[in-house]
């Protein structure tokens, strides 16, 4: 099995495994599953639960494409591959609950190649998770960061600084000054060597469930009224606005010919804007900004 496969196969069992996962603690509804072609190369099966018990919409993809000419934003950093084909395999998945104080999450692993005349000419991996909380509590953030870190740690003493830095200026609103959410992990075009970097995609995509499903269950069952709601719904439209202006995975799917279905499912079912909001000095609405914020969580 060559090195493409082998990464092929962990994400599809990555995959399942998180479905399931998120289908037990769910405990009412189940992925449907939508396999598709790209007429280019490749294809990949989308799956998405709806209206569930916990998670409104809980969407996670496996995809493995192909395509004959880089697109724009894969080549804009590395004009040498201007123009090459390319294949690339990843899951991504973005959660989002139905409680206001269960947060949303997303994640993401990858594998790029890039080929002439039929030699790869350069490859790499790139991933990450972060957590998007509309109520937060601190132990929740802070355990999300300490699996980060703890994940992080048999790769250098600097792999968690560095790659909590990088989600947190990545997933930064620029017109809104303030960060998507409470950060994470997130890299890209890491290429040193195979065997060690594929390892560090693993313990990424191993360690979502170990960051997030706690979480989850701590908070899947505590009460809310309609104003929490109504909060949620309009701070998802921060999610929407980041992912339709500045996401690199979304604009490369778009530019590529990607199935558009899949690449925006990561969209909430529901959201809403509020022209000038500015939630009441004091409240747990008005706390939230004090998180969005780059700090050292631990």
């Amino acid at each position: 099995m060559n090195e493409f496969e082998r990464v092929r196969a962990y994400l599809t069992d990555l995959q399942d495994r998180i479905c399931a996962a998120i289908e037990a603690v769910d405990g009412q509804a189940r992925f449907q599953e939508d396999l598709w072609q790209r007429a280019e190369g490749g294809g990949g099966r989308t799956r998405v639960l709806r209206d569930g018990a916990v998670f409104e919409q809980a969407g996670i993809g496996f995809s493995d494409v192909a395509g004959s000419r880089l697109p724009p934003s894969a080549s804009a950093n590395r004009p040498e591959l201007a123009g090459a084909s390319w294949r690339a395999t990843g899951v991504s998945l973005v959660f989002h609950p139905l409680n206001p104080y269960v947060p949303t999450t997303h994640a993401n692993v990858r594998f790029f190649q890039a080929q002439r005349d039929g030699e790869v000419v350069a490859s790499w991996f790139g991933g990450g998770f972060d957590l998007t909380p509309f109520y937060p509590f601190d132990e929740d953030v802070q355990h999300w960061h300490r699996v980060a870190r703890d994940l992080c740690a048999p790769f250098g003493d600097e792999r968690y600084a560095a790659h909590k830095r990088w989600c947190d200026e990545y997933f930064f609103l620029r017109h809104r000054n303030e960060t998507r959410g409470v950060g994470g992990l997130f890299f890209d075009d890491l290429h040193g060597d195979f065997e060690r970097d594929f390892s560090y995609l693993r313990a990424v995509g191993d360690g979502f469930l170990d960051a997030y499903l706690p979480i989850v269950q701590q908070r899947k069952d505590a009460a809310y009224s309609e104003r929490e709601r109504e909060f949620q719904l309009y701070r998802r439209g921060r999610y929407v606005e980041f992912n339709l202006v500045y996401d690199r995975g979304t604009l490369f799917g778009l530019q590529s010919g990607g199935r558009s279905e899949s690449i925006l499912m990561s969209l909430p079912p529901r959201v809403r804007w509020e022209y000038g909001f500015s939630p009441e000095p004091g409240s747990a609405e008005a706390r939230l900004a004090d998180y969005l914020v780059p700090r050292d969580w631990l």
